[in-house]
């Protein structure tokens, strides 16, 4: 449990790291795409290698989510939360020194293994610090503007600092970040007391799942068979024996909750239509209406701001007068709408005309859908599982993630190439491709939307569901 002694007042500042590490954790994600050809030029990529800068950052992060979660009940989330920023940081400064592409690609692993650590354990720390559904509200609206707001900026900032500065600042810049929201974490994050190890100590179990998820996201993003059939069995395995152990991982009750489990499963689609959609959009951008990469990441501010107004001031109005559940169908059915329009651009499209009132409504919706989905899984969830449930939601995000790049990247790229094969004009099939994938999203968010009217409602549940929590949260936070 949080020490709740002088909490009030260190919640603000609490909050404020804590979104401080997300904002560089997430940006990381992005600024590095924009440097990848000249960091492929300096340390000698061959083609198909230079994409593990990103797939190396991604295994590593994905694989220890569910883990790093579990710690933060164990041993306390203020630990994990620690040791991650200093895991990351450090890793950083590995990067920006590397000087062979082996070196990089090890670094951006054990960065992507801090990310997991330090971010795993965010979504339980704010519901702990802010209990009260209406400050949680906000709360999470902050945190939701920081993810949003942290790819756009990556996109501008990893232009301006490889054509400044040169490609290792992209990740010596977190070295600053990293030190302060250090410090000011030891100052502000208030200590907690675990449920200790023994109460989770499944080493076996630990190891499956997270070779389990590794192997998973490699097979994603690898398109290797091989590595999906393993991670199956190795997810299989870890199931058979949380079911057998004395004392598992993941306690069985977490497994058989259907409120989590389809509250999971929406939240894999929502991601695997924003994170999917950055993607494509970025290159429908640069490709069909030739933008080069500051123009690009120039373009997508608009959306960070209007999900930054609709998180911060909109959503926790909305949430608190209809409800999470109303909340979240509408704005997912904004965020259809959007995609619905992008299909309908043109290969001469206008920005002004055609991309951004997309990119608008887009931006209504996700500025409301993220926090309703963060809080229908968080919602309830008893204080000794916080720290789990905030690893599950986050490896949705980021089983999501990949799912929808993977996909949509594939649906975008086989379109092309059958207009190509019939003849269609080069940039018509392209632009045919992309409008196919964001037809694509939208069918993800549709999907989203149906689970979503199947969730349990917290009152019919709370008597049988075993992950909710059965007492009301502490209100003296």
């Amino acid at each position: 449990m949080i020490d709740s002694s002088h909490l009030s007042a260190s919640r603000p500042a609490a909050l404020a790291v804590l979104c401080a590490a997300a904002l560089m954790i997430v940006l990381d994600s992005t600024i590095v795409a924009v440097a990848v050809p000249v960091i492929q030029s300096d340390l000698g990529f061959s083609p198909t290698g230079v994409a593990w800068i990103v797939n190396g950052y991604l295994i590593g992060f994905a694989g220890f989510l569910l883990l790093a979660g579990r710690l933060g009940d164990l041993i306390g989330a203020r630990a994990v939360f620690l040791t991650g920023l200093i895991t990351f940081t450090a890793a950083s400064l590995l990067c920006g020194l590397a000087p062979t592409a082996g070196l990089l690609v090890a670094g951006r692993f054990v960065q992507g293994i801090g990310g997991a650590l330090a971010s795993a354990v965010i979504f339980g720390l704010i519901v702990r610090l802010y209990p009260e559904p209406a400050p949680q509200a906000r709360a999470i609206g902050v945190y939701s503007f920081t993810q949003a707001s942290g790819a756009a900026i990556g996109f501008v900032a990893g232009g301006l600092l490889t054509d400044a500065v040169g490609w290792p600042w992209i990740f010596l810049v977190n070295l600053p970040i990293g030190l302060a929201a250090l410090l000011l974490a030891l100052r502000v994050i208030p200590r907690e007391q675990g449920l200790g190890l023994q109460a989770g100590a499944d080493i076996p179990g630990a190891a499956l799942i997270t070779v389990g998820l590794s192997a998973g996201v490699y097979s994603i993003v690898d398109g290797n068979l091989v590595f999906g059939v393993l991670a199956v069995l190795l997810v299989l395995g870890f199931l058979l024996r949380q079911s057998r152990a004395e004392r598992p991982l993941v306690p069985t009750r977490i497994l058989r909750s259907p409120r989590l489990l389809i509250t999971s499963a929406a939240m894999v689609l929502i991601f695997a239509t924003g994170m999917g959609f950055q993607f494509i959009n970025a290159l429908f951008l640069q490709r069909v209406l030739g933008y080069d990469a500051i123009a690009t990441g120039l373009a997508f501010v608009p959306t960070p701001i209007v999900i930054g107004l609709m998180s911060l001031f909109v959503a926790p109005r909305v949430t608190a007068r209809f409800g999470t559940r109303p909340v979240l169908i509408a704005g997912l059915t904004l965020l259809a709408a959007g995609l619905l329009l992008l299909t309908r651009m043109p290969t001469g499209a206008h920005y002004a005309i055609e991309v951004l009132p997309a990119l608008i409504i887009m931006g209504l919706g996700i500025g409301v859908v993220i926090p309703a989905i963060i809080m229908l899984v968080m919602d309830g969830a008893a204080p000794e599982d916080t720290g789990l449930i905030s690893g599950l939601a986050n490896t949705a995000q980021q089983a999501g993630a990949a799912l929808g790049l993977s996909v949509l990247a594939v649906v975008a790229a086989h379109t092309t190439s059958a207009h190509l094969a019939t003849g269609t004009e080069a940039l018509q099939s392209l632009r045919d491709g992309y409008t196919r994938a964001y037809l694509v999203a939208a069918a993800f968010v549709l999907a989203a939307m149906v689970l979503t009217a199947f969730i349990p409602t917290r009152g019919s549940t709370a008597r049988n569901d075993p992950h909710m929590s059965q007492t009301p949260a502490p209100t003296g936070l």
